[in-house]
């Protein structure tokens, strides 16, 4: 088994099909969009696929370690994730084809109309160990 993380994004990846921002669709749109990602993991809990997943809010800030007795420092001239990750849903699957196959299927949550939004999803395997120094 193999564990992937499927990132879900606001920003940043080539634009869905249904390009309806979620800011604009009505509330029963939301609503479906929500069960059937809730519908999506169910099924995957019951085939001990689904590790875990969640929705991110849209605040967060940055933080980093500033030296030894400094409080850590906040925010940054950085692009922020607020704004780039919409939320994530960890997978545990056979190999990379079901991962494929599964991104596939949640891509096509419903949208603006009810209609799929075919949205790219960011399919990434977790690092399974650290390589040799000498690779």
């Amino acid at each position: 088994m193999v564990k992937y993380l499927l990132l879900k994004h606001y920003r940043g990846a080539p634009a869905p099909v249904n390009d309806v921002p979620m800011d604009r669709w009505t509330p029963q749109e939301v609503s479906d969009h929500i069960q059937f990602m809730n519908d999506f993991a169910a099924r995957l809990e019951e085939t001990g696929e689904f590790v875990d997943g969640q929705a991110l809010a849209p605040e967060g800030l940055w933080v980093r370690y500033d030296g030894e007795g400094r409080p850590p420092v906040t925010d940054g001239p950085f692009a922020e994730t607020k704004d780039l990750i919409a939320g994530w849903m960890v997978i545990d699957v056979d190999d990379q084809q079901r991962a494929v196959e599964l991104a596939g299927e949640l891509s096509a949550a419903p949208g603006a109309g009810g209609k799929p939004i075919h949205e790219w999803l960011e399919l990434r395997p977790f690092l399974e160990a650290t390589p040799p120094a000498d690779e």
